[in-house]
Order: structure tokens, then C-alpha cells, then sequence
């Protein structure tokens, strides 16, 4: 096999519409002045993660169903600015959309168009394998066309990521994503305790490394059958936005795991790309790059997590 590129992204193509309010949720009134105003810009999971990977060095290539209309043009135009290699399965019922609300703090509420797209999405099964045959991994979005897409990646014998989002461990659309990964990021958002999650991820499917992101908590980390809390790394500049920090820490992690870092070291990169990205304006997409990205790593020194360890 010939390997033309490093990470091929499948999925997560979109638009949001980027909304401040004055608090999450938002106050019940007849109207709100927003500023500094609403914004709508490219960028969703699978933008962000691209765009990431693409910023630390990696041959990044965008497969994802999109629309013929502005939405469509503006996630093209994104992908070509930043030197991202995008394949456009036409989408007749249009680019995905959403809407973000964001508060003062910086924390989020995504409002997503589920009509631009159903049940019989597709991406085309050849298109898929032939990319796949020239790609050292995949990372694949929990948008709908790609659960079908899982079977043929595996026997195309890439490795394959995935992130949960804010899964609750329960709701089994996301258990095909769970149990077909190597490697599974998901947020805490919905866990009270992320652990028994992990494992059974780990048990039931074929995942070597679980982490689940807690925000301002750090992570959580297991691999090898041990769980390690990753702690958060101070964020360079003020919070701003929290918008695209999981995505942002999963592609550093796989960065660093493609370059044969062990996976605690992954984790610390992830943390150093998480907490970069809290600090950009939701309106605006900027990923950090690979010098600075291992120069604050560096300047981390050997800091690998907590002492916190449970074993299987």
C-alpha cells in the first residue's frame, strides 16, 4: 500500500451560526441584544478535527456529503484556504447547519438542522476504500453517513479513531462508532463517572486507548488497562470559547500517537491543543500549529498526568 495520507477524515462537515447570549440557558425574554454579535462561519467536528491535523503536519484529506449552496461554498472555501484536500459527495438536501449558543463563559448549546440529511445517507462505498487503501488512519465523525462507512475502513486495514461527543453510554447510535474504534475520545459531559463507560468500550470493542475530556477537570485516560486522570493544561491567553477544544485535543493526541509518543504523552498533547483552542473566538477558526504545539509541551517538561492510577 502507498500512503498518501496521514489522517482521512470522514464526516462533521458544516456551518455553525455562532450566537452570544448572556447566560446558558437563555433567559425568557421578548428579545436580547447580542453582541458582539451573531456570526456564521464554516467549521464543525470534522472541519475542526481536519484543520487541526492538517495545522501539526499531517496529510489530511476531507471526505464528507455536502450541499450546492452557500453553506457548501463556505466549508469548500474553508478547506482551501487552510490546504485541506476535500472530497464533496453532493448532498441534495444541503450543507449541515447549526447553531451555536455561547455564553459569557464560554460554554456551549449546538442547535443542529437534522433535516439536511436521514437514515439512507451514503458515503459512496468505492470512494471510501480508495481513499482508505492510500491512508495511514482514519478519523471518522458520528454523522450519519458514517456508520456504514466503519466495515469498510476495517477491511481496508487503517486504524480508526473516533470521538463520542457527549455520549451517555446508553444511546446505541453511537455503539457501532464505540465498538469499531482504536482509539475513542468522548466528553464526561454526561457521566457522572466516565470509568465504567471506558472500560466497557475497551471490553466490547476494539479500542487500545479510551480518553474522555472533562474540561477545566482535565481527562480521563485508559489504556493498558489503567486509568490515568490527565490534569488541564493553563490555557495561554482567557477563555473564550470552548467551541472546538475536544476536536482540537483529539487531533494533537493523534498526532503524537501516530508519531509513536505513548498514550500518556498523547494525552498531554491533547490537553496542551485543548486549551489553546478555549482561548480562540467561536467566530473564528485557528488551530495551533506543530513548533508551537511541542514547544508547550517542552516548556511541560515531564509531566505525564496524576498519580491517580486504577488498574483493571
Amino acid at each position: 500500500m502507498t500512503t498518501e495520507i496521514d489522517v482521512l477524515v470522514l464526516g462533521g462537515a458544516g456551518v455553525d451560526t455562532i450566537v452570544h447570549v448572556p447566560e446558558l440557558p437563555v433567559p425568557i425574554a421578548d428579545s436580547h441584544m447580542i453582541r458582539p454579535g451573531i456570526v456564521t462561519r464554516a467549521g464543525q467536528s470534522g472541519d475542526f478535527f481536519a484543520l487541526g491535523a492538517g495545522a501539526l503536519g499531517l496529510r489530511t484529506h476531507h471526505l464528507d456529503l455536502i450541499g450546492d449552496d452557500h453553506e457548501g461554498d463556505l466549508v469548500r472555501a474553508l478547506h482551501r484556504d487552510h490546504g485541506i484536500a476535500l472530497t464533496a459527495v453532493p448532498q441534495p438536501r444541503g450543507t449541515k447547519r447549526a447553531v451555536n449558543l455561547v455564553d459569557p463563559a464560554g460554554r456551549r448549546l449546538s442547535l443542529y438542522d437534522a433535516t439536511r440529511g436521514d437514515d439512507t445517507d451514503r458515503l459512496p462505498e468505492d470512494m471510501v476504500r480508495d481513499l482508505a487503501r492510500t491512508a495511514r488512519h482514519a478519523h471518522v465523525v458520528i454523522t450519519q453517513p458514517c456508520a456504514a462507512a466503519l466495515p469498510v475502513l476495517r477491511a481496508a486495514g487503517v486504524t480508526i479513531s473516533t470521538d463520542l461527543h457527549d455520549w451517555d453510554g446508553a444511546d446505541p447510535y453511537h455503539e457501532p462508532f464505540a465498538l469499531a474504534a482504536d482509539l475513542v475520545f468522548l466528553s464526561a459531559a454526561a457521566l457522572a463517572d466516565p470509568e465504567p463507560t471506558m472500560r466497557r468500550i475497551a471490553e466490547r470493542g476494539r479500542a487500545r486507548v479510551v480518553v474522555a475530556t472533562a474540561g477545566a477537570e482535565g481527562a480521563h485516560l485508559l489504556a493498558d488497562g489503567a486509568t490515568v486522570h490527565v490534569p488541564a493544561v493553563e490555557p495561554p491567553a482567557p477563555v473564550v470559547d470552548s467551541n472546538g477544544a475536544g476536536d482540537a485535543f483529539a487531533a494533537a493526541f493523534l498526532h503524537a500517537w501516530l508519531n509513536g509518543e505513548p498514550p500518556h504523552r498523547c494525552a498531554l498533547h491533547g490537553a496542551v491543543a485543548g486549551a489553546h483552542a478555549c482561548t480562540v473566538p467561536s467566530t473564528r477558526v485557528d488551530s495551533i500549529g506543530r513548533a508551537e504545539l511541542l514547544a508547550r509541551v517542552a516548556r511541560l517538561g515531564g509531566r505525564t498526568g496524576s498519580a491517580s492510577v486504577r488498574g483493571a
